[in-house]
């Protein structure tokens, strides 16, 4: 599946993104949501975000960058998101966290940094809906794929196969059609794509193209 983020889309013209976004072959819409506390940035906030939830056709997978992220849950519900994506770095009491995830009738993810490793989610892997690796340092768009991706994609598909999980696996951060072949190849169930996606002469052909 592919996700566009929305952080690339030109937010002078979102009403006219939606036009092809909606008829294109993406699967999912990302949205990231940050603080400027957990990551050095701000996105932008529900009273934006309601705007984009009546515009969007596609399911909203909502990544929150953010501190204290358990404290959103009835916003993001009442977005009509489809899954609610928290950092495993933020959340202390990261089991009650997905459980009140799903309480609220959410699909919950758990996002993991660059730096943290696969082996942290031995104990969660089998309550969570989605794991969603980081491939670059979170904050901002526009970085360079971090390689080492490659191998924890690999090693949480081993987890997951392993544990019984259902969850799927979910990779943010420089894909592009140069990198997403051998991604989806390791593991990946979920791609999300910014730049690759928004910055294109034709952003539908590569929704298209990467959806495969």
């Amino acid at each position: 599946m592919l996700a566009p983020s929305l952080l690339s889309a030109d937010f002078g013209n979102l009403e006219r993104e939606f036009q092809w976004l909606n008829n294109s072959a993406a699967q999912w819409l990302h949205i990231d949501v940050m603080d400027g506390v957990f990551v050095p940035n701000i996105s932008f906030g529900f009273p934006v975000l309601k705007h984009v939830a009546r515009l969007s056709r596609k399911p909203l997978d909502v990544h929150l960058m953010i501190v204290e992220p358990q404290k959103f849950i009835p916003e993001v519900k009442a977005l009509g998101a489809y899954i609610m994506n928290v950092h495993y770095e933020a959340c202390t009491h990261l089991h009650r966290v997905i459980a009140q995830i799903h309480d609220a009738g959410m699909k919950a993810g758990v996002t993991l940094n660059p730096a943290t490793p696969v082996s942290v989610l031995q104990d969660i892997v089998q309550d969570v809906d989605l794991v969603l690796l980081m491939s670059v340092n979170p904050g901002f768009g526009g970085q360079k794929f971090i390689t080492h991706t490659y191998n924890k994609v690999r090693q949480l598909r081993q987890l997951i196969d392993s544990t019984g999980s259902h969850a799927l696996i979910e990779v943010d951060g420089g894909v592009d059609l140069t990198n997403y072949q051998e991604l989806r190849r390791l593991g990946a169930d979920v791609l999300v794509a910014g730049n690759a996606v928004f910055g294109a002469d034709d952003p539908a052909a590569v929704c298209e193209k990467m959806s495969v």
